[in-house]
């Protein structure tokens, strides 16, 4: 069998973390973390590049990474990663990857309290010994007991974000579409969703020769491994790990077979309850009449849902979450759309921790139709990345407004911050400073331990700063990698409504934070909510869907989203007078 890229982003991810154990430069531990998300990402086989000696291609991969893959297909591991291993036992790395430990914290325990797993772990916080850790204390050992019997409950985490899912997804749905056998091909499931995370993708088909369809699944270039193809479709493991079931029907039972395989199984489910209330029974086969048995099978979802009595439910929607209701009473809310945004309101330049420059992402988000852009560096004690000082800030904001006098261009930058809310909820800059830019971004980016008291008032203090804009990234979540901090959503929301400041859905499909669940608490308490990408480069201005996902599985439409405004209608939502008004 090949080995997967998933396997070799493992080993290359493991490698760094040893190497971060072992206490190498911080550089070289993130050489081999973006050599892992470069390989896991790959369309091929980096096996099959790497003994052609083609590895290089891969960007980010050099001769001595190259050459380590090699060792890995042909020996099972990398020889560095054998040599720590000798001096760190390997459970130590999974001690690591629990959230809120991290390399660092695991090596302290593992030298003060000789701690090599997460089961001694787990026996050292019961037992109060890792409060004297220094820096550590009772707090951090009630969320490491938290978070290690949720692994326990849950097991290891085996969904993947959304955005390492989907663009495979859609290359099969597309090279699928493109034979000449296909009729329909769609994707369904948790990536229909627009879920944060994915377990695997669901393909639903139509086609005049449906094993000829099969067969193309199997003989693609992203399948690692592949079954047997045959009439009902055909399933196979991509190099990245994640396993993709095509399904085939006949077109009369498209419908039908999409409806049931988009889910969720709280939808599902709630939706056969209806159905045997109204004496049918629905499944993937059709719509069943309990009295006379009788099967209606549709082509379309549409189809489905009205044969039910419903309006038909965006895929976004469906979870169980009262949309089967709304769509009985004709009260389902039209979804805010990606092209229904003018602009974009959180990006980063070369000024601090970005890849490209202003011109550059002015240039990348005219290209996406924008009107306008914010560009938001980070503040000066936002702690990584490059420091923008108050000097760098005010000509920052003489270089935006020189942009701006081309009178020419149809689109308009906005001259802003990302700015650090210190633990008392004071900002970087002085007034006179933030009062000069377009729009103020306010996030935590530091001191994430605090109790949840003091980190919403912490929030709210910024909030009713009536300098500050908007709030940045609201609970500080990485998904899969670390929870919120503790912080009251719902007292958020309401102080953000009454001072008229907006809250951020940010499309890093990372964070996507707000949370559905929280964006949908935010817009119905009155608040305001704007969609951004956060953007260190051009290329991740895409990232914009996810936001979008998140404000629609949140049930928000244009009318909430404060960035389908233009820019001077969207800064009078805020009420602040800026030098774009005067």
């Amino acid at each position: 069998m090949p080995m997967r890229n998933a396997e070799i982003a493992a080993a290359m991810e493991e490698l760094g973390t040893l190497y971060e154990l072992d206490g190498a430069v911080r550089y070289r531990v993130l050489a081999y973390r973006e050599a892992a998300r470069v390989i896991a990402q790959s369309p091929v086989s980096v096996e099959d590049l790497a003994v052609a000696g083609r590895a290089t291609e891969l960007p980010g991969i050099g001769a001595t990474l190259q050459e380590k893959i090699v060792a890995l297909v042909e020996t099972g591991e990398i020889p560095s990663a054998a040599k720590l291993k000798q001096k760190f036992p390997a459970s130590l790395v999974e001690v690591t990857r629990l959230p809120g430990v991290g390399a660092k914290t695991a090596r302290r325990l593992y030298d003060e309290l000789e701690i090599t797993s997460l089961a001694e772990l787990r026996e050292a916080a019961a037992a109060e010994r890792v409060r004297g850790v220094k820096g550590l204390g009772e707090k951090f050992e009630a969320r490491v007991i938290a978070a290690i019997d949720r692994l326990g409950e849950e097991g290891a985490p085996g969904r993947v974000l959304l955005s390492k899912v989907l663009p495979a997804a859609e290359e099969l749905a597309e090279a699928l579409r493109d034979h000449p056998a296909s009729e329909r091909v769609t994707v369904a499931g948790s990536a229909r969703r627009m879920t944060e995370t994915c377990k695997d993708i669901d393909l639903i088909a139509t086609a005049t020769d449906p094993t000829a369809l099969a067969t193309a699944l199997t003989a693609h270039p992203l399948a690692a491994q592949a079954g047997t193809a045959g009439e009902s479709g055909a399933r196979i493991v991509t190099f990245s790990g994640i396993s993709v079931d095509l399904r085939i029907v006949p077109p009369d039972a498209y419908g039908n077979l999409l409806q049931h395989f988009t889910g969720s199984a709280g939808h599902n489910i709630e939706l056969r309850e209806r159905a045997v209330k109204a004496g049918l029974s629905v499944s993937e086969h059709g719509i069943t009449e309990l009295d006379g048995g009788d099967v209606a099978r549709y082509a379309s979802e549409a189809e489905v849902y009205g044969r039910l009595g419903l309006d038909y439910i965006e895929p976004e929607l469906r979870e169980g979450n009262g949309e089967i209701a709304a769509a009985a009473a004709g009260e389902l809310p039209k979804l805010v759309e990606v092209d229904d945004l003018r602009g974009d309101l959180h990006c980063h330049t070369t000024l601090s921790d970005g890849r490209n420059s202003l011109t550059e992402m002015a240039a990348a988000a005219r290209g996406r139709g924008y009107s306008y852009l914010a560009v938001t560096d980070h503040s000066a004690s936002h702690g990584f990345g490059d420091h923008v000082t108050p000097a760098a800030l005010w000509e920052r904001i003489e270089e935006v407004a020189a942009y701006n006098a081309d009178s020419k261009r149809r689109f308009r930058l906005l001259a802003g911050s990302e700015v650090n809310i210190a633990t008392d909820g004071s900002l970087d800059y002085d007034d006179d400073l933030l009062e000069a830019l377009d729009w103020v971004v306010a996030s935590v980016h530091t001191s994430f331990r605090l109790s949840g008291k003091e980190m919403t008032k912490r929030v709210i203090a910024a909030i009713e700063n009536p300098r500050v804009d908007c709030v940045g990234h609201l609970t500080g979540r990485l998904i899969g990698r670390r929870e919120p901090y503790d912080i009251d959503v719902e007292a958020v929301a309401e102080a953000a409504a009454a001072n008229r400041t907006l809250v951020e859905i940010n499309g890093n499909p990372n964070r996507r934070d707000l949370s559905e669940r929280h964006a949908r608490l935010a817009a119905e308490a009155g608040v305001s909510i704007c969609v951004n990408t956060d953007a260190h480069g051009v290329d991740t201005l895409g990232n914009i869907v996810y936001g979008i996902a998140t404000a629609r599985r949140a049930w928000l439409t244009k009318r909430d989203v404060a960035n389908t405004r233009s820019w001077r209608e969207l800064l009078k939502l805020r009420g602040r007078q800026t030098s774009l008004l005067r």
